[in-house]
């Protein structure tokens, strides 16, 4: 049995020597499949591809073409023995994904064949791509900027058509779109300022402080909504927390299936059920939600349950978002419920009021005069249903910011967020120097550096090390 090819080790950084090798690498998932695609990208793609299969005529740029693939162990190529049949489209250059001619060979999708594809291009001159090799190339060339190249990756990974909507958005260049209004503005400013020190002597005026002022608060001000955006780009792209606490029996496992619409947890009428933290991945609104069924909140009743009750406090205390789920059949709130009900206010939280098909003439409850004029409180009835759409439409309010319109052109990493950070604190410093009176050179160095900061983060001065951490998340083969 061959050894699974392994990528080959050699420098990152973006030189001209390996640009102008020609790569190669299977661009499918591993395993088997109904189809499986081998992809080249470089100057000799063309003339490595039609060496491992038959072809009837040559290739044609954006033509696709059955081809026999052949026995790369064979001697002679005119007797060589086809192993398969495959779709060959050859894309030629700058038409393509990198900019460079690019051939896909789409064969049937068994790792036999597609690892003896590879082995014969390398045996012919190609590379073994880098992961993110070729999404590397594509941003090198120009094709893409940086936070494109990013969405590639996201788009990639999408576990929700939201997700992969948000991704598309930003391949094709909605964020940088967003960014560029204001970089013109800044270069302008940094125009007028260095025209006005390096020709003095032709009476340039030089522009006010109080204009230079008003100018740098109007490039800030999009900067800080977009900076803004992240909390909710970085939700969109991995997901929220959601913890289900509350007393035992109160119905929290009962919610948690209606929540993820199949019989997750296992409810009985005994209080206590749940020892441990039950955990599933849904979608809401296009969020991944992580929601987390837990142990009855109370004084345990034996080893197991306090274990159950320790994990449910853990998971309270991590979870992004939390739904106190209390029981409105109940005459009165535990001490409990009462402690929770007062660190909700602190907490992205929502209150629940469960069993409300159950609760006929429990209105002058305890349970009811506490939540008197709670906004927060949802009437629900895990058994019925009731109340379950309002549920949902408040965790995604709740997540998303009420009366919030959902923006495009959204952060959604952290590199993207430092970025966007350290050009605002910049452009602070340029404000507090105005401030001091301090002469247009000094002031042009803060201009410069939030400059460079929205530079990197559209990768036009991006250092090779971030390259590296960038690409190297990708998948080989993209």
């Amino acid at each position: 049995m061959t050894e699974p090819l392994q990528p080959a080790v050699v420098p990152r950084q973006p030189n001209a020597d390996n640009q102008r090798d020609t790569i190669v690498a299977i661009s499918t998932p591993p395993g088997r499949g109904g189809i499986g695609i081998v992809r080249l990208s470089g100057a000799d793609a063309v003339s490595i591809a039609s060496s491992l299969v038959r072809l009837a005529k040559p290739l044609v740029p954006t033509q696709a073409q059955l081809a026999d693939i052949l026995d790369s162990e064979s001697e002679d190529a005119e007797q060589a023995t086809r192993i398969d049949e495959a779709v060959v489209t050859f894309f030629q250059a700058p038409n393509s994904y990198t900019r460079e001619d690019v051939v896909e060979i789409a064969a049937h999708g068994s790792p036999v064949v597609l690892e003896s594809l590879v082995r014969a291009a390398i045996a012919r001159g190609a590379r073994l791509a880098r992961p993110g090799e070729f999404t590397e190339r594509a941003f090198l060339s120009g094709r893409l900027d940086l936070t494109q190249a990013e969405a590639v990756r996201d788009l990639i990974e999408a576990q929700t058509l939201y997700q992969a909507k948000i991704a598309s958005e930003q391949m094709e260049g909605v964020l940088s779109r967003r960014i560029q209004p204001i970089k013109h503005a800044l270069v302008h400013l940094i125009a007028e300022l260095e025209a006005g020190i390096d020709f003095a002597e032709d009476d340039i005026d030089l522009i006010p402080p109080e204009v230079i002022a008003s100018r740098v608060a109007a490039i800030m001000e999009p900067l800080e909504a977009l900076a803004a955006s992240f909390a909710y780009g970085r939700v969109v792209r991995d997901g929220i927390s959601l913890s289900i606490v509350g007393r035992p029996n109160a119905g929290k496992s009962s919610l948690f299936n209606r929540l993820v619409q199949r019989e997750r947890a296992i409810v009985t009428a005994t209080p206590g059920t749940t020892r441990d933290l039950v955990t599933e991945r849904v979608s809401l609104g296009g969020i991944p939600l992580d929601l987390i069924d837990t142990a009855g909140l109370r004084t345990a009743q034996n080893e197991a349950e306090s274990i159950g009750i320790q994990k449910s406090r853990e998971a309270l205390a991590d979870a992004d978002v939390v739904l106190l789920v209390l029981d409105a059949t109940a005459d009165a709130l535990t001490p409990e419920e009462i402690v929770l009900l007062d660190q909700m206010r602190t907490r992205r939280a929502l209150v629940v009021l469960n069993k409300m098909d159950l609760a006929h003439g429990k209105s002058g409850s305890e349970v009811f005069r506490l939540l008197d004029g709670n906004a927060g409180a949802i009437e629900t009835s895990a058994l019925t249903g009731e109340g379950i759409p309002a549920l949902r439409d408040a965790v995604l309010t709740l997540i998303r910011g009420e009366g919030k319109e959902v923006e495009t052109g959204l952060m959604t990493n952290v590199r993207q967020q430092q970025a966007v950070s350290e050009a605002l604190h910049a452009l602070a410093d340029a404000q507090a120097a105005l401030d001091a009176n301090v002469p247009h050179e000094m002031l042009l160095i803060d201009l410069h550096t939030a400059l460079r900061s929205l530079d990197a983060l559209t990768g036009a001065t991006t250092a090779d090390d971030i390259l590296n951490l960038i690409f190297s998340t990708f998948c080989i083969g993209k």
